[in-house]
């Protein structure tokens, strides 16, 4: 892995491509911190998380004026209660015109009910492990949700984090090339190593810096290709 480039540049770079500091504050995610994070219920964290499911691959307002109908068919996604559903209502509600026709995301919906119930159980709330989890090993609860849920690998686990205010960098392209073109990682970023050595540099970054990892990657995104946040 080469020599990590100084904050101080990268940030400079941004600055220069969006018109100065000011302009790329304005472009900064919010964070909320552990306390705000801990209000969310289970069933909001659910729906959050199932509504970045959807959106994956799909058209993104298309989802968004469609959840208040998944509000009601999954009773507000309180766990319990989506649990309940049988393999025939499930099936009914994969088929219906009102909602979006999708076999294996609308059962990610009941898996990842099952998921949140199981670890609201174990640790006083699903909402106080993610805000008890130490972003220094961001890609850990990564890896959590991806192994205990359903449909949550790739970017669909941190940009429901993210929507959610934990602070977590993403693997956006344009983060992925630059962490490429500067060789801090030489492994692929699906692997073990790739994501050590990616939180590895954004730990460092972060310590440097003193911004949030949140911040830190929309800075790399604005100062590289095309922006993509």
């Amino acid at each position: 892995m080469a020599k990590l480039e100084k904050f101080a540049d990268i940030l400079s770079r941004a600055c220069e491509r969006k018109g100065g500091l000011e302009a790329v504050e304005a472009l900064l995610p919010d964070t909320l911190s552990a306390q705000e994070i801990t209000q969310y219920s289970d069933a909001e964290l659910l729906s959050v998380m199932s509504k970045r499911v959807f959106q994956s691959g799909f058209v993104w307002k298309v989802v968004e004026h469609k959840w208040p109908a998944y509000e009601k068919a999954f009773f507000d996604f309180e766990p319990h209660k989506v649990l309940m559903l049988s393999p025939e209502q499930i099936q009914q509600r994969a088929t219906d015109a009102t909602l979006i026709r999708h076999q294996k995301k609308t059962q990610a919906i009941v898996n990842n009910a099952y998921m949140v119930q199981t670890l609201s159980a174990k640790h006083n709330g699903f909402a106080k492990l993610i805000a008890d989890w130490p972003v220094n090993d961001i890609i850990g609860l990564w890896q959590l949700l991806k192994k205990q849920g359903a449909r949550l690998g790739g970017n669909t686990g941190p940009y429901f984090l993210r929507t959610i205010g934990k602070d977590t960098f993403l693997l956006s392209q344009d983060v992925q090339a630059y962490l490429k073109a500067h060789k801090v990682v030489d492994a692929g970023f699906t692997s073990k190593t790739g994501l050590n050595q990616t939180q590895a540099a954004f730990n460092h970054w972060q310590q440097e810096s003193g911004l949030t990892l949140a911040e830190i990657s929309r800075i790399i995104s604005l100062g590289v290709g095309d922006n993509r946040l």
